[in-house]
């Protein structure tokens, strides 16, 4: 099995090694700062929130499964687990805001030992949870096998990856048998109510591109993955959400180890769309890491660039005023988000 970087001892596994890749090998022409010049350009410049509607929270980097293009370098060797006492954190900071969603996320989140406490604390606040459910989890080993069940009793949202709507696509992504596994379990979701109209039951599916390209049109591709799974599997779902994988951990060594680091990220350069960058998701979102450490994003806080609010950088220390006025840490990754439609977590943005 494909081990982490930092089971590897990879210098990549260094986020300052990644960040000096990000800032210095870049397509010949193009500027260190160009992300930042191409905001000035857009009157964007300094990026800030519109509003704190997001908290997504990682609770721990722990994983089932050892995806080749994962921006976490999640896996079973990561044992970086949030603890109750910052989710009580989270939960008390929560309480000072108006966001309405909570995002959650790994890893696997399921795996968190104190998942299903938060779940419940979250679903008694009245707040929307969204559950990043990688699907094998849920046929993994049987003290799983109950999740469509906990996630219909708190009419949680699944928002769940499937590369490709066949065996070698998923599983040359994913790990062997993992197309298989996750069939299993959409079919689970499915007899449970999700995706299926009129349940009020959300089952949204994630495509990553496979390789150094940028994913199709996003209706396109949505609907050709529901004629794929209903003809083929008799599988329903709400909606697939086009994510472009951004030059980050095993993603960036991926394209490092192809020979197709420069051109990937000429291709996300030369596809920037400014609307795509008025909408990214750091300007509604926080993202809260395993040890309650704040960033504007996910990939943000895989590359450890911390919010600027120097007092208010951990959820123990919540300032929402301050949160809600700070400037938005950006750097060449983030083309990823701006490319073509856009991308965050809810698919495209533009």
């Amino acid at each position: 099995m494909l081990k982490s970087l930092k089971a590897r001892h990879e210098k990549l596994s260094d986020t300052h090694h990644q960040l000096a890749i990000l800032g210095e090998t870049i397509p010949m022409g193009t500027e260190p700062h160009a992300f930042t010049q191409k905001l000035r350009e857009a009157g964007l410049y300094p990026l800030v929130p519109t509003q704190i509607e997001i908290f997504q929270v990682n609770v721990g980097k722990m994983c089932n499964q050892v995806c080749k293009h994962c921006h976490v370098d999640a896996g079973p060797d990561r044992k970086e687990i949030m603890t109750r006492d910052t989710m009580q954190q989270c939960l008390d900071a929560l309480k000072k805001t108006t966001a309405h969603t909570v995002d959650l996320t790994g890893g696997a989140p399921e795996m968190n030992p104190d998942f299903r406490w938060f779940v419940e604390e979250l679903s008694a606040l009245g707040k929307k949870i969204i559950v990043r459910c990688n699907l094998t989890i849920i046929v993994a080993n049987a003290k799983y096998h109950d999740l469509p069940d906990f996630f219909k009793k708190h009419r949680i949202e699944v928002v769940s990856s499937l590369p490709y709507f066949s065996a070698a696509k998923t599983d040359s992504q994913r790990g062997e048998g993992v197309f298989e596994k996750s069939i299993k379990a959409l079919k689970m979701l499915n007899a449970v109510g999700y995706g299926i109209k009129d349940s009020g039951l959300t089952l949204n599916l994630v495509y990553n591109p496979a390789g150094a390209f940028l994913p199709a049109d996003q209706q396109s591709l949505e609907n050709e993955f529901r004629k794929k799974l209903r003809d083929g599997f008799e599988i329903e779902f709400n909606n697939l959400f086009a994510i472009t994988n951004l030059p980050v951990s095993r993603f960036l060594e991926y394209l490092l180890a192809s020979g197709n680091y420069e051109n990937y990220m000429e291709k996300i350069i030369a596809a920037y769309n400014p609307v795509a960058a008025s909408n990214v998701m750091c300007r509604n979102t926080v993202s809260i890491g395993w040890d309650g450490f704040l960033y504007d994003c996910d990939f943000n806080q895989m590359l450890e660039l911390k919010v600027t609010t120097p007092t208010s950088q951990h959820v123990s220390t919540w300032d929402t005023h301050a949160l809600a006025a700070r400037e938005i840490v950006v750097n060449q990754h983030c083309f990823g988000c701006t490319a073509g439609a856009g991308s965050s977590c809810g698919g495209t943005t533009a």
